[in-house]
């Protein structure tokens, strides 16, 4: 009988842990069950979830503004949302040209394991401008970089290497990003060597190129219809994707259904 109970036990355990999935992403200070909880809104949930993925990773360690990791994780949820990216994709890459090329500027940060996987250099294109980017577009043949949020898609051999295609989602902003082949790839003017020579990395056409050094690890962690948040000094850029009213309630929706946060409570 004791046997028995110890197997139920053991298969329980099990399906629990299985169904954790968003729940670990989740701060566990945060209850809804708690009688005197503070925090009872989406959006308040949803700042303290970023709070927590924010600290527990050090990304401002890492360099990465807590503005532009906001924006860049609003826009991960409205892509779910919107069925853009598959609802199991936990890998979001964060580029910052607003940031000199000098910096470690590209982040990518595993959302439910609350972990920065890569932090790297990554170039911009020839006409954005030397050290620091300071024009985008999305005209073809440019060699600018452009702004936005991308889905990436798949892994190619290229006149690069092994390389790693992206679909621009920002119409206006991104959405020639295909036709114009913006890829990750790799490039050899993206290391220290070139910084010690030229005070700056080198430029690419428009692609967000990184050393060959780790291009293997980058491809690896963004593969599989992930999201890439290219971030930038451009008052002019806004996304349909920057609504944070939509992320907050598809992240901790108050109708009912079973959102991102709720679903494993």
């Amino acid at each position: 009988m004791k046997r028995h109970f110890f197997g139920l036990v053991v298969v329980l355990l099990m399906g629990a842990n299985f169904l954790v999935s968003w729940k670990s992403a989740t701060p566990n200070a945060v209850n809804k069950s708690t009688p005197n909880a503070i925090i009872n809104t989406p959006k308040a949930y949803f700042s303290q979830y970023l709070e927590d993925v924010y600290n527990t990773a050090q990304l401002s360690s890492a360099g990465l503004d807590m503005a532009v990791f906001q924006k860049a994780v609003v826009g991960f949820f409205n892509l779910k949302a919107s069925n853009k990216v598959p609802q199991y994709s936990s890998v979001l890459t964060i580029i910052d040209y607003s940031k000199s090329s000098c910096t470690k500027r590209m982040w990518i940060v595993d959302l439910i394991n609350k972990a920065l996987l890569v932090n790297t250099w990554v170039a911009h294109g020839q006409t954005s401008g030397d050290d620091l980017a300071n024009r985008f577009s999305n005209q073809i043949e440019s060699h600018a970089s452009s702004l936005g949020f991308y889905v990436v898609d798949e892994v190619y051999m290229g006149k690069h290497g092994r390389s790693l295609r992206l679909n621009g989602m920002d119409t206006g902003f991104n959405h020639n990003a295909r036709t114009r082949a913006v890829v990750i790839h790799a490039a050899w003017y993206v290391s220290q060597n070139a910084i010690n020579e030229m005070g700056r990395l080198g430029r690419s056409e428009g692609c967000p190129a990184v050393s060959p050094k780790v291009v293997h690890q980058v491809i690896e962690a963004m593969k599989g219809k992930s999201v890439l948040y290219i971030n930038g000094n451009d008052d002019t850029y806004t996304s349909k994707y920057l609504d944070e009213n939509l992320a907050s309630n598809y992240f901790y929706p108050t109708n009912g259904s079973n959102g991102l946060f709720n679903a494993s409570l």
